[in-house]
């Protein structure tokens, strides 16, 4: 099973993480739920918003390429690169994953102004 390395992130996880053993098949964000790394998520994982974006910093090709629904959301998200995904759609292949939570979201972005 791959691992997932979670970068620092001043909130959600400011040690940083290490999730060994991440299943294959299971999306991003639900590994990282399920190791108490509460990335936000305000349409429920139903792909209809960018509240859960991650930048995949290694591994980015390892994932199925983002469908067309996604990428136009992806066009919408704070801090866009060219390694971004929505972590409820990334879903863990073969190879490990260091994946890096943004300090935004388009909701902080919102909530702080």
């Amino acid at each position: 099973m791959p691992k997932i390395t979670v970068l620092p992130h001043a909130t959600l996880c400011p040690e940083g993480a290490v999730i060994d053993n991440a299943p294959e098949g299971k999306t991003v964000l639900d590994v990282l739920l399920d190791h108490d790394i509460e990335v936000d998520h305000a349409c429920e994982k139903s792909c209809a918003c960018t509240t859960c974006h991650v930048i995949i910093r290694k591994g980015f090709d390892s994932l199925e390429e983002p469908a067309e629904l996604e990428e136009d959301l992806l066009d919408q998200a704070w801090g866009l690169e060219a390694d971004s995904r929505l972590s409820c759609q990334a879903v863990v292949a073969g190879e490990d994953l260091i994946v890096e939570i943004p300090k935004y979201t388009i909701n902080h972005a919102r909530e702080e102004h």
